[in-house]
């Protein structure tokens, strides 16, 4: 069966057979737009009570972004439709999606930790008595929430004492306090241990068999064979198509989720390195005892090696390991067969690394300095003059160049970093890596936020830096891109180093491979 056809969401009547007849919820044409860029696009779901409907699809595919609409924290664009139990509601906000039946649990828990369980089982429907809150009826109510849920902490404990799996089944039990009938969970179980997830697994069967629709959120293949009676996929803001459970089959999944039209826009410009080619950095068993499990690979010089992986994969703590940003527990790094081990980001740079954050924001970039100071500051000491005093004609010179050569848009170098685009923000923050010469140079994201413009530019740096015998690391989400322009993937899942990808030919195909790393399609023997 091909993609083509899977059922229509719209036409969610002819899919499984459900509790009930009538859909619980329907979302009709949803659109959403940011800025002018589309993330949803006429976007039709349906789910019905008594049943558990994945939801998957890429990181950036709309799940959230669908998710958050239903719940009133996003309004859609005009002209689409909510109905739940077959009448068409307005949702303005998260207290009326409240009030309607509608739950989310949200990856990052909304809860309040310094507050007791009971008192975060009723925030914003507090119990009272007269003019003051009454903390002991909440407690009361709270506690036969929490024997259903088969809990072991008290109504009175803080939600500060208690493990995420703990604080998760508050969130459900917080929904049903508001009688939900519609709960949503997003990747619930990321941070979740074994025993966390069946005790969870085992609580989403007994809400569904009280007929609560559950729509659950999940890059993980093998939950999604375990738990959902249908899965719809989005790609790229609009809805591929809604398979029932027995047509599940990884392959078909995987290909829902990356099929898309690849243009040569992703193909790189450099040769992948020969089978002399020199290895130039080496990490053996690196781990921080928490997201990274004991990760090894190779480097090898004018290579770009590509790190995939989904959200929550380990990919990014990965490289703040390498870069010394966060402490290693064990294992090793070479660098020109040199063992090292950066205890801090100074030492890594020192050494010849690079890093480029996935936050250029927040960790990269000074926005309220100038771009000459942005570019210089990381090796204004090489060229000071006498005292320490700045040389300021070295950092013109210095800043033009950058601006030349990484085509930064702005009149000159003395303009704000805050007030130029994303892209050109991100251009600023490589030409400063550049100017530390770095042997070996991770980006993080390096495309995230930008416009296409500016994406075929930092490509075009790559293949440049690729010549001149760099090697390079790229952490990237969007799979047309590592698939296009590294010469090998490493798939990453669970802190691991689930499977290596050779570039291939058939982007698609790639692209499918590493999507069945990625969700432990390949472990289970299901790869596309």
């Amino acid at each position: 069966m091909n993609a083509g056809s899977v059922n229509d969401a719209s036409g969610a009547e002819q899919g499984a057979q459900t509790a009930d007849a009538t859909p619980l919820l329907e979302m009709r044409g949803i659109r959403k737009t940011f800025a002018g860029m589309r993330a949803l696009s006429d976007v039709s779901f349906a789910a019905y009570g008594g049943e558990i409907h994945a939801l998957m699809g890429e990181n950036g595919a709309g799940k959230s972004t669908l998710m958050k609409i239903l719940s009133g924290a996003y309004h859609a664009d005009p002209g689409g439709e909510i109905r739940i139990n077959g009448k068409a509601v307005e949702i303005d906000g998260p207290l009326t999606a409240r009030r309607l039946g509608v739950s989310v649990i949200y990856q990052e828990l909304s809860l309040a930790p310094n507050l007791s369980v009971a008192e975060n089982i009723f925030l914003g429907s507090e119990l009272s008595k007269g003019a003051l809150i009454d903390r002991r009826a909440m407690e009361q109510a709270a506690w036969p929430l929490l024997q259903k849920l088969g809990t072991d902490f008290s109504p009175r404990t803080r939600v500060a004492e208690l493990s995420l799996g703990q604080r998760q089944l508050v969130e459900i039990a917080r929904a049903l306090q508001a009688h939900s009938r519609i709960l949503v969970m997003d990747e619930p179980t990321t941070s979740l241990s074994g025993r966390e997830t069946e005790q969870l697994f085992a609580i989403i069967r007994q809400l569904k068999a009280e007929g609560i629709g559950v729509i659950y959120i999940s890059h993980r293949m093998e939950e999604v064979y375990e738990l959902a009676d249908r899965v719809s996929v989005l790609r790229d803001g609009t809805l591929v198509g809604t398979l029932d459970r027995a047509q599940l089959s990884a392959a078909q999944l995987v290909r829902m989720m990356v099929g898309r039209d690849l243009s040569s826009f992703y193909r790189k410009q450099h040769k992948a390195p020969q089978k002399d080619r020199r290895k130039i950095f080496s990490v053996h068993d690196y781990a921080d005892g928490r997201r990274v499990h004991g990760c090894s690979f190779d480097l090898f010089e004018g290579e770009v090696l590509g790190l995939a992986g989904l959200v929550g994969a380990g990919r990014t703590e990965l490289a703040r390991l390498i870069f010394g940003a966060d402490p290693a527990t064990s294992g090793e790094l070479e660098l020109d067969g040199k063992r090292f081990h950066p205890r801090q980001p100074r030492e890594a740079m020192d050494a010849g690394i690079a890093y480029l954050t996935e936050d250029r924001k927040a960790l990269g970039l000074f926005l309220n300095m100038i771009i000459r100071d942005n570019v210089s500051i990381g090796i204004a000491g090489r060229d000071a003059l006498p005292g320490g005093f700045t040389n300021f004609k070295m950092a013109r010179q210095r800043a033009a160049k950058a601006m030349s050569d990484l085509s930064i848009r702005a009149a000159d170098a003395g303009i704000n970093t805050g007030s130029l685009s994303g892209g050109n923000q991100q251009k600023v923050l490589l030409a400063r890596l550049l100017e530390a010469k770095p042997k070996v140079l991770i980006l993080d994201e390096p495309t995230r936020g930008v416009d296409i413009g500016a994406k075929s530019e930092i490509y075009r740096l790559i293949d440049a830096l690729v010549h001149e015998g760099v090697g390079i690391i790229v952490i990237s989400s969007d799979l047309p891109e590592v698939a296009g322009i590294c010469d090998r993937v490493l798939v990453i899942r669970n802190g691991l180093v689930a499977g290596e990808v050779p570039a291939q030919p058939d982007m698609a195909a790639m692209q499918e491979e590493i999507m069945s790393y990625a969700t432990g399609a390949a472990a289970n023997g299901q790869a596309a």
